[in-house]
C-alpha cells in the first residue's frame, strides 16, 4: 500500500508540487515502525480459529475487524467484534474514552487489553498489528484466516 502511495504522491506533485515534496511524502509513508515492532517486548502473534475461540472465552479478547463497513454490511462479522477500518484505526485508538464510545458504542480497549484484528483474509490485520504496537498496545493478535476462516467455522453475524 505505502508503494502505491507512494506512486500517488509523485504523480500528485508532478500535476502541480515539486520531485522534492513528492519525495518526502514517500519517506513520510514508509513504515519505520515495523523494525521497532521487532524489538519490544510485546507479544505480538498471528492466531488460528481455535486460538481466537480460545482468546474469547478465556481472556475477554476485543476483536476489531479492519475492513470497510460495506464489507461488514454485505458478508457480516465476528459476533461480538467491532467494525473500524484500518485507515481509521490510528485516529480510533487515540480518541479519548468518551469520543470512542459515542463512535463505536463500546469502551476504548485498554493498552493492555488482549486484541485481536481480523479483516477478510488475514491482510489488513497484520497491518492493523503494527499500527495498536506503534501506540503502545502490548497484547496484540492478527487471526490469520480472517473472515473467510471464521465464515467456515461459524455463520456470521449480520449489521443491520
Amino acid at each position: 500500500m505505502a508503494a502505491w502511495l507512494g506512486r500517488l504522491c509523485v504523480a500528485v506533485c508532478a500535476r502541480g508540487g515539486t520531485v522534492q515534496r513528492a519525495a518526502a511524502a514517500r519517506q513520510a509513508l514508509r513504515p519505520r515502525w515495523i523494525a521497532v515492532r521487532s524489538f519490544s517486548a510485546s507479544h505480538t502473534t498471528s492466531i488460528n480459529y481455535e486460538k481466537l475461540k480460545d482468546l474469547l472465552k478465556k481472556d475477554g479478547a476485543v476483536v476489531i475487524d479492519v475492513r470497510e463497513p460495506w464489507e461488514v454490511k454485505e458478508y457480516g462479522i465476528i459476533k461480538g467484534s467491532m467494525n473500524i477500518p484500518l485507515g481509521d484505526l490510528m485516529s480510533a485508538l487515540q480518541m479519548t474514552p468518551k469520543d470512542f464510545e459515542e463512535k463505536y458504542k463500546k469502551k476504548l480497549p485498554e493498552k493492555s487489553s488482549t486484541l485481536v484484528f481480523s479483516c477478510l483474509a488475514g491482510i489488513r490485520s497484520g497491518k492493523a498489528l503494527d499500527v495498536a504496537t506503534l501506540l503502545g498496545y502490548s497484547r496484540v493478535h492478527h487471526y490469520m484466516g480472517g473472515f473467510e476462516d471464521w465464515s467456515k467455522h461459524e455463520l456470521p453475524e449480520k449489521q443491520p
